[in-house]
């Protein structure tokens, strides 16, 4: 079940119906979290992301504790894991967050997050994982105005003959 848009549009938070009042559903967040940086812009990278969720955990809830980091690779692409316990101030609840971060072909981020209760980390992480393995990125598109050797050429519609080049005086 969609629960809703997130990120400005970017990204989408899924889960499954639960009985708990929502805001204590287990989920999976997929989203752009850093679009491409424009110009000479850099970005925050991988790292400055990571570092970015670790402060949003920790001000939303207490014993925040980073339970593994790694580099990984996803669809061909650098990518980092973070996983990380607390407890939620608003609720009270504890949580697991697991969360992918993939860095695009043009330096955008994107992010898949499994969010759930430590007991049912190890059922749910499957989930991730095909999640993961699934997981394609768009193909950035070629500036406009290259002319690319191996673009098939279009052939001209029948009947229609190029105009013939008048000679010049």
């Amino acid at each position: 079940m969609m629960l809703g848009e997130v990120f400005a549009g970017n990204g989408v938070v899924v889960a499954p119906p639960q009985k708990e009042d929502r805001a204590l559903w287990y989920a999976i967040t997929v989203a752009m979290v850093a679009p491409s940086p424009e110009g000479d812009e850099e970005g925050p990278g991988l790292n400055g992301i990571i570092e970015q969720a670790m402060t949003a955990m920790r001000e939303a809830g207490q014993n925040f504790v980073t339970l593994q980091r790694q580099e990984r690779t996803v669809d061909h692409e650098p990518a980092q894991m973070l996983k990380a316990r607390y407890r939620e101030k608003a609720t009270g609840h504890d949580w697991v967050e697991e969360m992918i971060f993939i860095q695009g072909p043009e330096n955008e981020i994107y992010s898949v997050a499994l969010k759930c209760a430590p007991l049912d980390l190890a059922r749910l992480e499957p989930v991730l994982k095909g999640v993961l393995d699934s997981w394609t990125l768009p193909q950035p598109e070629p500036p406009a105005g290259d002319s690319d050797e191996s673009a098939p050429t279009q052939p001209a519609p029948p009947g229609n003959k190029p105009p013939s080049k008048a000679p010049h005086d």
